[in-house]
């Protein structure tokens, strides 16, 4: 008899042991196993923009119809050089410029022997993306005949425009500014028009007319602090 209510006696501390190390969470089952899990953070549902600028914020296209290569190349300026910084508030600056290649030729063939491509007009019109998916019109816009804005003041011109064939010619226009943005834009898409009339065959007047075309879409990143408050330097490296 004594044994036996010794062995019962045991198994009734074994039984309150386990009750215990139940109740600190050591055994699976406990009230840790029934605490909500976290939500996801913010930042980790926040509606993301497919942007086309690197990190460095460097874009380049290429748009190639019968040999020839109609390269747009857009790129921050150095006061606002991260597109990772660009916020909805304050001015963010970039430049670009328009070439166009004759693939058909080697690049070190004599120029005389390349179809040269001569660019008219330029226009680019811009529309931005909010936080709920509301795409509106953006505040950039630009529309001028190309050998009146280009940064070369004497470029190589005739009647169908300013010559941009590398590497005798090219368009470049810097410090184009976007400014202020509704709070809740996410992106900007800048999409742009070049009017180009390219010659059939080297040095002949026979010039077939077109539009190169290039949608660039750009993020917009909110910043740490309140919006209001984002100052974006102006001489930044």
């Amino acid at each position: 008899m004594n044994a036996f209510f010794r062995r019962l006696s045991l198994a009734g501390c074994a039984l309150t042991l386990l009750v215990v190390l139940s109740a600190c969470g050591l055994f699976p089952g406990g009230d840790d196993a029934d605490s909500p899990t976290p939500s996801p953070s913010a930042a980790a549902s926040e509606r993301e923009f497919d942007s086309e600028f690197t990190h460095d914020g460097t874009f380049q296209s290429h748009n190639t119809t019968s040999d020839v290569d109609y390269v747009f190349t857009i790129w921050p300026t150095k006061s606002t050089p991260r597109t990772n910084d660009w916020y909805p508030l304050g001015d963010k600056n970039f430049s670009f410029t328009f070439q166009a290649y004759d693939m058909s030729r080697d690049f070190r063939d004599p120029f005389s022997t390349k179809r040269q491509t001569f660019l008219q007009h330029v226009k680019v019109t811009s529309t931005i993306t909010t936080e709920s998916g509301n795409v509106t019109d953006g505040p950039y816009t630009l529309d001028a005949t190309a050998a009146a804005i280009t940064f070369d003041p004497e470029p190589v011109s005739n009647q169908w425009g300013m010559l941009v064939t590398s590497p005798k010619g090219s368009f470049e226009l810097r410090n184009q500014t976007i400014g202020d943005l509704p709070e809740d834009t996410i992106g900007i898409t800048l999409r742009f028009e070049a009017t180009v009339w390219t010659e059939n065959a080297a040095g002949k007047p026979d010039v077939t007319p077109q539009v190169i075309t290039q949608e660039v879409p750009i993020a917009i990143f909110a910043s740490d602090t309140p919006t209001e408050q984002q100052e974006i330097p102006k001489n930044a490296n």
